[in-house]
């Protein structure tokens, strides 16, 4: 085949790969995706106190597993692999490197130095494959890390930046990456400011019942038609295909589909949320049907549970741009520009996304970009000095970052979008409290902004040999344990049906899909343990049953 480049996106809620033909004028040979990250976890922070509880080294194993998984599946020689180009956010870059974590876990420097913590730099860099422990391309191959802005913006807020073209126009716009770790920034007069915030994953289909990353079978759209809501799915090659038309009090199909569902994504999951609520269907806090639940095709069902799960991710992302105002000292009414990637910014309808908050009221214009993330590891791949022009622009943005946890504006906002989003607080009361605060006030949308789809899918060029998707991400790790009787509470406990039990010789075997785990703020499994055994960190340090035949590194 020839010189073959990959380029993937290491993001908090799955990894996506494309493979390249570095000799035949780069074309895509094919994409790989998975359904989920691989480690424990629902965002990003679990994954960083998973990191900090069972260190960096069994992180990394982890991760670097996964991203052999992809490569495999991208159907292509290995021995042709001669660059491959990462992008993410600096949590994941630095597992998948091996680097110092502890810095991003905790605030203040003389909490680090009483830790013996120096924080390492994360800069832009081009090293060989030997040097990540576990990655099973060519030892000499060539790996491309882009650099970190601050903390938690890196990479693919970079991306963001640069492959939206906002950099390169002159006006009041701002740019947000719609997923569990929020990427956004806002250019005010050629300054900008960056940040992040933990949105958490609903906006991605994650921590929603019947949720689903996009993939083919989620409904990504929900429209209001001949007095039912048209069902709008992706298909095989990721694109939208009408569905059911149902009746989502009572679940009734008015009209069927040519596609069958198998879960909801975040961009279904705004729509439902902005249509309901325009139906009267949604009062906030509640759902007001007469099961407190919304009924969709193929026996998916919304609750007020997943209501409440979107409720604090669309809040997190309107705080977000809130305090980047107050920072900027204009108010969001100036925002003339918005620029929306990601999955979520990609498949959703922008005009549904604005009248629920996740876009400024007063935009005159909405582009939606799709991955940029997996489109800088495209650009790297190709010509490695883009990487050089990354670490410039971070370099210059380190200036202007925003942290919202130390954002007291942020506190202030974000406690009213809460109340706002779970507590049904009027909206006169928000914007009453926002002017008592001495904030900028906010407005309902007023007027319909022209949308600008520069993409029809998120990845827009799936490759000659087409996507294939990865479900079963997790590895899965095992353990006897002495004190084990079999009772099986532990697996019964678990809310994400990730640990099993088998009997081998007498002794009692504990099974884990790691990427099922919720993590370490959980550990349901082992405070069920009757007799007290049952130890969830031997589980994650001992090595991992295969699920595939790995192939090893080539020399």
């Amino acid at each position: 085949m020839g010189r073959v480049g990959i380029a993937m996106d290491l993001g908090t809620s799955g990894f996506r790969g494309q493979a390249i033909d570095l000799g035949k004028g780069n074309e895509i040979i094919s994409t790989a995706i998975t359904t989920r990250h691989p480690l424990p976890g629902a965002n990003v922070m679990d994954h960083l106190h998973f990191a900090v509880e069972m260190g960096v080294e069994v992180s990394q194993q982890i991760i670097v597993s996964a991203v052999n998984r992809v490569i495999e599946s991208l159907r292509i020689p290995t021995k042709d692999v001669v660059r491959l180009a990462v992008c993410g956010n600096p949590i994941q870059l630095s597992l998948f490197c091996g680097m110092e974590i502890r810095d991003l876990a905790y605030a203040g420097k003389s909490k680090l130095e009483s830790l013996g913590v120096v924080p390492p730099q994360r800069d832009a860099n081009i090293l060989k494959a030997k040097k990540i422990e576990g990655l099973t391309i060519p030892s000499e191959t060539e790996v491309i890390i882009p650099p970190a802005i601050q903390h938690e913006v890196g990479a693919d807020a970079l991306a963001m930046m640069v492959k939206s073209g906002m950099l390169e126009r002159d006006e009041v716009a701002i740019t947000t990456d719609y997923g569990t770790n929020a990427e956004m920034a806002l250019m005010v007069q050629g300054n900008i400011l960056t940040g992040s915030t933990a949105a958490g994953p609903a906006l991605e289909g994650q921590q929603i019942k019947y949720g689903l990353l996009a993939t083919p079978g989620a409904i990504s759209d929900i429209i209001n038609e001949d007095n039912g809501y048209r069902c709008i799915i992706l298909d095989e090659n990721m694109l939208p295909e009408k569905g059911d038309l149902v009746d989502v009090v009572t679940g009734k199909v008015l009209s069927s589909g040519r596609k069958r569902a198998q879960g909801i994504t975040g961009t279904g999951v705004i729509s439902l949320v902005s249509v309901g609520i325009e139906a009267g269907i949604i009062q906030l806090p509640r759902i007001t049907t007469i099961d407190a639940e919304l009924h969709l095709p193929d026996g998916i069902r919304f609750s007020q549970k997943d209501l409440l799960e979107a409720g604090k991710a669309i809040g997190a992302v309107r705080a977000g741009h809130m305090t980047f105002c107050e920072e900027a000292r204009i108010g969001i009414e100036e925002i003339t520009t918005a620029y929306m990637s990601g999955a979520s910014g990609t498949y959703v309808d922008a005009i549904k996304a604005q009248k629920i908050g996740l876009i400024p009221a007063g935009v005159k214009r909405i582009y939606q970009v799709g991955n940029t993330s997996l489109a800088m590891a495209r650009d790297m791949v190709t010509d490695t000095n883009k990487v050089w022009g990354l670490q410039a622009i971070a370099k210059r943005l380190r200036q202007t970052h925003c942290m919202f946890a130390a954002s007291k504006v942020f506190e202030k906002i974000y406690v009213l979008e809460l109340s706002y989003w779970t507590e049904g607080m009027p909206w006169e009361q928000y914007v009453y409290f926002l002017k008592r605060y001495g904030f900028s006030s906010m407005s309902k949308v007023e007027r319909t902004p022209e949308v600008i789809r520069m993409v029809q899918r998120d990845i827009p060029d799936l490759g000659r040999l087409g996507l294939k998707i990865i479900p079963d991400i997790g590895e899965i790790r095992e353990v006897f344990f002495e004190a084990c009787r079999g009772d099986k509470l532990c697996v019964q406990e678990c809310p994400e049906n990730a640990l099993s039990i088998q009997q081998e010789e007498g002794k009692f075997k504990i099974s884990i899909d790691v990427s099922k785990c919720l993590g370490m703020a959980c550990r349901r499994c082992e405070g069920v343990c009757t007799q007290g055994g049952f130890d969830i960190t031997k589980l994650f340090h001992y090595r991992p049953k295969e699920k595939v035949n790995s192939k090893k590194r080539i020399n």
